[in-house]
């Protein structure tokens, strides 16, 4: 069992916050702002719970690595020689030294700028010079993090037991994620934004598209309204049995092509995740300000760039596109109680060539129109839970369903924690 960083006395004020949760409602204010509670989210959540952290596309060739903070640890994940990935806790074995202190790069071996210990990039200890006789290298290897590599997507996982259901996961989900070969993919363009908002707050944002019609004009484009969630009325229902054929013949084309399509809903599973490959609107062909492909050169074993848009969610920290010509990842990683960083990355297929066959501007412009909208709603949101006047208030049932499955499953997962110790 890992160790905790919440002490008995100190857990007793967020087990009655827990207690006092109230089922499609929003969480009370401490939930968003609290240190004690930001403590606790990273035990309980962020260190025993498999994370997103990045694509396998990123470090495509041996030597090449990533780096992520998660929390007070810093974490390296790298290519090793023999083309695996492996994570690694980013700290040398003599005193703690981070050893890769950039974003991205690629070396040999590991060599450690403080006093140049070296490591190969299996984590072994090849050289440290000016120690005692008898000091034994194989007892200082750099400390091993878990990783699952699903089809391209990296998942790290601090706890000395991570939760075994990723597999579970990995096999429902491999199907649909592997026509779309990450692995054949570039990273075309990566942006971070840093929300002035609590983690929690960037996922609801993320788990509704409420706010959508009247915030996000180049996302919605691409979308079909009955999509995204609606209280339901009498004159809508010719266009809901509309929007319903059209997801129907979609998936029976889809399916029928090797396109595994259905809804999958796991989100109150330990490593809770969902999936849906639904139809989009207009041309149909990709998140788009004019909803054509924004990469002639399609992913992996696609032909039709009409092949709707693949959405994945993972708890508790991601959500994905996946379209026929190219790819849009998000990982959202807790800076502190009130700061997040959000992570964007559009992926293309390897070969294609920025100018002839996308350009960037294109391929981004919806999500990064659509991140800076959201940033100031959670940066709204967080300014208006700290005020005095802030209670929960309740869900749409309609459109914010799956708030509440992620609150819901926010609250087990820190329960489960604090019971644990």
């Amino acid at each position: 069992m890992s160790h905790s960083v919440i002490s008995v006395p100190s857990a007793a004020p967020l087990r009655e916050l827990l207690a006092r949760r109230r089922p499609g409602f929003s969480l009370e204010a401490p939930f968003y702002h609290s240190p004690q509670v930001f403590e606790a989210d990273l035990e309980y959540i962020f260190r025993r719970h498999w994370i997103y952290v990045g694509v396998s596309a990123e470090i495509p060739e041996p030597g090449d690595y990533l780096t992520v903070e998660l929390g007070r640890d810093p974490i390296l994940i790298l290519r090793d020689d023999d083309m695996a990935v492996r994570a690694f806790h980013n700290v040398c074995r003599h005193r703690g030294s981070r050893l890769c202190a950039g974003r991205q790069g690629s070396v040999g071996n590991l060599v450690c700028p403080y006093h140049q210990w070296t490591y190969d990039l299996s984590g072994r200890l090849i050289f440290a010079d000016h120690m005692a006789d008898g000091f034994d290298p194989s007892h200082h290897s750099l400390k091993p993090v878990a990783l699952k590599n699903l089809e391209g997507l990296l998942f790290i996982c601090l706890a000395e037991q991570p939760p075994e259901d990723i597999d579970e996961m990995m096999g429902r989900m491999a199907p649909y994620l592997a026509p779309h070969h990450i692995d054949d993919c570039k990273v075309a363009a990566q942006v971070d934004i840093v929300e002035a908002g609590n983690w929690k707050l960037t996922m609801e944002n993320n788990r509704e598209c409420y706010h959508c019609t009247s915030n996000h004009p180049e996302l919605t484009v691409s979308l079909y309204a009955y999509s995204y969630g609606f209280a339901p009325r009498a004159e809508q229902a010719a266009g809901l049995a509309d929007y319903q054929r059209v997801v129907a013949d979609s998936h029976a084309r889809w399916e029928a092509g090797g396109l595994p399509s259905a809804e999958i809903d796991r989100l109150s599973e330990t490593s809770g995740y969902r999936a849906m490959r639904m139809p989009l609107d207009r041309k149909g062909q990709s998140q788009t300000v004019d909803t054509g492909a924004a990469c002639r050169k399609l992913l992996g074993e696609l032909r039709d760039p009409a092949s709707g848009g693949l959405s994945f969610w993972t708890q508790p920290n991601s959500w994905h596109h996946f379209m026929a010509d190219h790819i849009v990842t998000f990982a959202a990683l807790p800076l502190s109680a009130e700061s997040t960083l959000v992570r964007t990355s559009w992926l293309v297929h390897k070969d294609a060539v920025e100018g002839v066959d996308y350009e960037v501007d294109n391929l981004t412009r919806v999500w990064r129109a659509t991140n800076l909208q959201d940033r100031r709603l959670v940066e709204e949101s967080q300014r208006g839970v700290n005020g005095s006047a802030y209670r929960p208030g309740p869900y749409s049932p309609y459109t914010e369903a799956l708030v509440e499955k992620f609150t819901d499953w926010y609250v087990q997962r820190l329960g489960h924690g604090l019971e644990r110790g």
